[in-house]
């Protein structure tokens, strides 16, 4: 099955801002846009902070959808925070990433696997606004493993799912 799909923004990090530090103590680790990323077999989105961070990690890339960032923004009044706010690595349109899950699927040349959703975690409520975690419940974003090596870029792109 074929989707036409449009990749609204990729955004690496190169450190952990909340990983491994105290509550209400993140560190300031910025997610950078990018064109494009090379995206490698069971590692990740290269120079991104959870890049080869462990066998079979269930979240070498995180998704999020763009109607989704807008519907909590929305519900927030939250419309002036960024889209890389939500610490997600790849902002999409035109799908609903909740039916990736348990999903192989290709976005151009590189094939991911959905594995769970991205649960939405405290720092929604800082990054987007008050109330913007209990909204993204069901919601979130999705997890994925890099399954076949290949360059995302940002832009128009088909997006199949292997049955």
């Amino acid at each position: 099955m074929r989707h036409s799909i449009t990749v609204e923004g990729i955004y690496i990090s190169a450190g952990h801002s909340f990983y491994w530090r105290e509550p209400g103590a993140p560190a300031d680790y910025t997610m950078e846009a990018q064109e494009r990323v090379e995206c490698v077999a069971g590692k990740g989105l290269r120079g991104d902070r959870f890049f080869g961070f462990k066998e079979n990690f269930k979240g070498q890339v995180t998704f999020f959808s763009e109607e989704i960032l807008e519907a909590v923004r929305d519900h927030v009044g939250g419309d002036r925070c960024p889209p890389w706010a939500t610490r997600r690595n790849v902002l999409v349109s035109g799908i609903d990433l909740n039916g990736l899950i348990g999903q192989r699927f290709s976005i151009g040349q590189v094939v991911f696997e959905g594995s769970e959703e991205c649960a939405p975690c405290d720092w929604m409520d800082h990054a987007i606004g008050a109330g913007a975690r209990q909204f993204l419940k069901g919601q979130g974003g999705l997890r994925a493993r890099v399954v076949e090596s290949g360059i995302l870029e940002a832009g128009p792109a088909s997006l199949s799912i292997f049955e």
